[in-house]
């Protein structure tokens, strides 16, 4: 037998879903996103920082995030030039500013960046806070515009390929041939009717809600707060990250300040005082004028939590269904090298059922340090 020419399902219609539904329809494949709710995707929620030397990553994580970094520019013009609009990336270095050089020093990817007195710390960043005395410039990471440009971008290269969207589906059970490979998908339409889809190839791409689907899944949800400040355009010409809080500036002036961190909440919505407070006086200790800026917006999301706070990639206990979850704050980044992955595993349709596909030593090897097992038996804390 063979593997069906029934389309590759999609199960999450979030950035990493997209991502991986652009790739697959790129090669010519027939692709089927089942989303629940697009709009509740983290992907709308981050700020869409590309640091993996900023966020100070080391091992495996730090390689899958630079393998990333380097084909974000190709994998946004490929987007571009299938939707028409553009993505919003800004290759504008980030700051991480630090209280004493000692600090800056001993940072995980001290070697990557550039190192900054406090002389050069006001050149970058004018009108930093007092208390940071050093600091670290990575010119090599950057940002892009996620929430008002990436994804709505991604959304119409998908269609332009000919991704197919069911909104509104709410994944319910994945059911199994007797042999234990993937038969079919059972979902809940947005009218309330059941049905179920036959598949013998998909990819849970579900974010912080990808437990409840697959429970030796080891993903939390982690709440996060976030908003917005009008700044002057121009004003702030870095990504600055601070300990606890980041300061994002596009380039019309809107300051997007992120993020809290909230593993006990789990799936509780809405704003906190609390939450507020924290991104307030991250603010104030980072870049004080910005304090007095109009703020325009308020919102909170949920990131993919796993106890290493790394993702899970590839195959799954079920065979016929391949894993992009549990990103935690680096979906945007690692989006272009996940969909890249989990696209050269997925045996094309026609080819042999139960075959997998041959990929690059690179790839097998990045695949590898993500396996979905790899944490001992009851290792479902979340990161914090």
């Amino acid at each position: 037998m063979s593997v069906e020419n029934d389309p590759v399902l999609i199960l999450g219609g979030g950035l990493i879903g997209l991502a991986v539904a652009h790739q697959l329809a790129s090669r010519g494949e027939r692709v089927l996103v089942l989303s629940r709710r697009r709009s509740e995707a983290a992907g709308f929620v981050a700020a869409g920082m590309l640091a993996p030397h900023a966020e100070g990553l080391s091992g495996p994580l730090l390689a899958l995030g630079q393998a990333s970094l380097a084909r974000i520019p190709a994998w946004v013009r490929r987007i571009e030039t299938d939707s028409g609009l553009r993505c919003g990336l800004r290759p504008c270095g980030i700051v991480v500013p630090f209280t004493a050089a000692e600090q800056r020093d001993a940072y995980p990817t001290a070697c990557f960046g550039q190192p900054l007195s406090r002389a050069d710390l006001e050149r970058e960043i004018p009108g930093i806070g007092q208390r940071w005395r050093a600091g670290l410039l990575f010119p090599q990471d950057g940002q892009i515009d996620n929430r008002r440009q990436l994804m709505r971008s991604l959304e119409r290269a998908c269609v332009e390929r000919g991704v197919a969207f069911e909104e509104g589906a709410e994944v319910l059970a994945l059911s199994r041939h007797r042999s234990g490979a993937l038969e079919a998908v059972r979902i809940r339409r947005a009218q309330g009717d059941d049905a179920t889809i036959p598949s013998q190839r998909a990819v849970l791409a579900c974010g912080a809600w990808s437990a409840r689907l697959m429970h030796e899944l080891p993903v939390a949800p982690i709440k996060g707060q976030m908003l917005s400040l009008q700044g002057p355009r121009a004003a702030l010409k870095r990504v600055l990250f601070g300990p606890g809080t980041y300061l994002v500036p596009r380039e019309d002036g809107l300051l997007v300040v992120g993020a809290t961190s909230e593993p006990e909440a789990g799936f509780a919505e809405g704003l906190t005082p609390f939450g507020q407070r924290q991104l307030q006086a991250g603010i104030e200790a980072l870049l004080p004028e910005a304090a007095s800026w109009p703020p325009m917006e308020r919102w909170w999301g949920f990131r993919p939590g796993t106890p290493d706070q790394a993702p899970l990639l590839g195959a799954s206990p079920i065979p016929g269904l391949w894993l992009a979850t549990g990103h935690y704050r680096n979906g945007v980044l690692l989006a272009a090298i996940t969909a890249e992955l989990i696209a050269a595993v997925i045996p094309q349709a026609g080819a042999p059922a139960g075959s997998s596909q041959t990929i690059a030593a690179e790839g097998a090897s990045l695949l590898n340090n993500f396996r979905w097992d790899r944490f001992p038996v009851g290792a479902a804390e979340s990161p914090r």
